[in-house]
């Protein structure tokens, strides 16, 4: 009964036991989670040993014991608690990076928002555009702002153009696709300002700026100026220095107002004290150096028609190198100051083909349009070509039309054109179906429009070489293209004559007159 008795105990210990012990093992379990939580007002945030729990002073920054509010991590609505001295926390959005201020609406920025790293792609209001067809997805067609070619960083860090940028790749880099915008050599059908057709040995160099010698003297003054011719003529005996120094230091339009205002001042005319005062050829040049341009032209022209026998050469150079502009402004000024129309007196002074020529030059129209048409220009090869060379006897007319209407541009292509056509230059044909006038006349417009320096250089060559020397012609080129090409015809004289034209000119001139020559060539090469 005992046995029965203790062993019914035991069943009891053996079923109540296990209850109280899982009982008691929870109570100390939530006293114990009392004890460590951080809402436990009685313990203090610095006794809280986990490892990695922020130390008191630094997170949060608040000092004394961490009040989190209910309702769960983090404490701001919607937001991370800020750090100290970090950027100020938005609604709804993460503390951002340095220079992204988030707009409302989340991404993507609106404009304005979206700072663009040194020129990069600035956002469009309403998101990224959709891709265009051809190019590059999300981005700008080209011509709007963040499109290629509108912002000058973009590809490259800190605003830097990428290597080869624009139109041609960096190293390694295959061209690019459909570029909008910027022309690439590389792909087919560029466009872009691309020569039409071979290069021409002979054509002008591309602009290199003023090609003159004679430039404007900064500060002159034109009473100033014929003070000092006055004092120079004024007295016994010209100071032909003075003189030379003045004038060989003026632009042509700083010397031209020297006549108004030496008669304005002094009552005479400058021309008439002039002439009493020099003589030779020094007197021609000065006084040549005292005309406008086109009135110097007007009057060499006058004097090659008027004068003893015509000076054909004078009437081709100037009719053959001077533009439209130029020419129509000589026709005004020949008919208003000799009472007769340019036209007339050619007609009235020449005769057959070389008068044609002649009066077509005169006219003054000549295309100037810069684009050239390289099957017009083979037509027009083709058409030279039947003209001379392709048949017996000569059409001059034809050569006429096209030598005298057509562009410099096209016409350096149909020389161009001729010559691979036939295997001889145009000016050779020339020389083979013409003769005379008519000949020296056509030769001379196709030097003019292949090189025009070289043409003036042989010109001058041509009028110092031998024995004398033809003082007007040389007087005439060098006052003429003073201010225009005389850098370019001194480059070109050097090359076909092997010896600069200032040495020429001092061993085929001297005195004033050679003196002031130097001047208008402003230096050896």
């Amino acid at each position: 009964m005992v046995w029965k008795t203790q062993g019914n105990r035991g069943k009891f210990l053996e079923m109540v036991f296990p209850s109280l012990i899982w009982k008691w093992m929870m109570f100390s379990c939530l006293q114990t989670q009392e004890l460590n939580s951080p809402h436990h007002t009685n313990i203090p945030v610095s006794e809280m040993s986990y490892p990695g729990y922020p130390p008191a002073g630094g997170y949060p920054p608040a000092s004394g014991p961490y009040q989190q509010p209910m309702g769960g991590y983090p404490p701001q609505p919607g937001a991370y608690p800020p750090q100290g001295g970090c950027y100020p926390p938005q609604p709804g959005a993460f503390p951002p990076g340095a220079g992204y201020p988030p707009q409302a609406g989340g991404y993507p920025p609106q404009a304005g928002g979206y700072p663009a790293p040194g020129g990069g792609f600035p956002p469009q209001a309403g998101g990224y555009p959709a891709a265009q067809p051809g190019t590059y997805p999300n981005m700008p067609p080209a011509g709007q702002p963040g499109g290629w070619g509108a912002q000058p960083g973009f590809g490259a860090p800190g605003g830097g153009m990428p290597q080869g940028y624009p139109g041609v790749p960096a190293p390694g880099q295959q061209p690019m696709p459909a570029y909008p915008g910027v022309p690439n050599p590389s792909m087919p059908g560029y466009g872009g300002g691309a020569p039409t057709g071979p290069a021409q040995p002979g054509a002008p160099a591309a602009n290199r700026g003023y090609r003159g010698t004679i430039k404007d003297a900064p500060g002159a003054d034109p009473l100033r100026d014929v003070e000092v011719l006055r004092k120079a003529m004024k007295g016994f005996g010209t100071d032909e220095n003075a003189i030379i120094e003045l004038l060989g230091n003026r632009s042509s339009k700083q010397r031209v107002p020297l006549l108004a205002a030496y008669k304005t001042t002094y009552g005479k005319d400058l021309f008439h004290d002039l002439k009493s005062e020099l003589t030779g050829n020094f007197e021609n040049l000065v006084l040549a150096m005292l005309k406008a341009p086109s009135q110097f032209d007007a009057s060499e022209l006058r004097e090659a028609i008027s004068g003893a026998g015509t000076d054909e050469a004078c009437l081709i150079e100037i009719l053959s190198s001077r533009d439209n502009a130029d020419i129509r402004e000589i026709t005004r000024i020949y008919k208003a100051e000799y009472g007769k129309s340019l036209e007339d007196a050619i007609i009235s002074d020449t005769s057959g083909h070389f008068r044609r020529l002649l009066v077509s030059l005169s006219q003054g129209n000549r295309d100037e349009r810069e684009a050239v048409d390289i099957s017009m220009a083979k037509q027009d090869a083709q058409k030279l070509y039947a003209a001379g060379a392709n048949k017996v006897g000569t059409d001059e007319s034809q050569f006429n039309a096209i030598l005298c209407a057509r562009s410099k541009p096209h016409l350096r292509q149909v020389f161009h054109e001729y010559q691979q056509m036939c295997g001889k230059e145009i000016e050779k044909s020339i020389c083979s179906e013409m003769s005379g006038n008519l000949e020296s006349g056509m030769v001379a417009v196709v030097k003019c429009i292949k090189n025009t320096p070289a043409y003036f250089a042989e010109r001058l060559h041509k009028a110092m070489q031998g024995a004398g020397t033809k003082d007007r012609t040389l007087i005439r080129i060098m006052v003429s293209r003073s201010e225009v090409d005389m850098l370019d015809i001194r480059q070109e004289y050097l090359r076909l004559y092997g010896k600069s034209l200032y040495t020429t000119i001092s061993g085929d001139t001297s005195g004033d007159y050679k003196k002031l020559l130097l001047k208008l060539c402003g230096g050896s090469d």
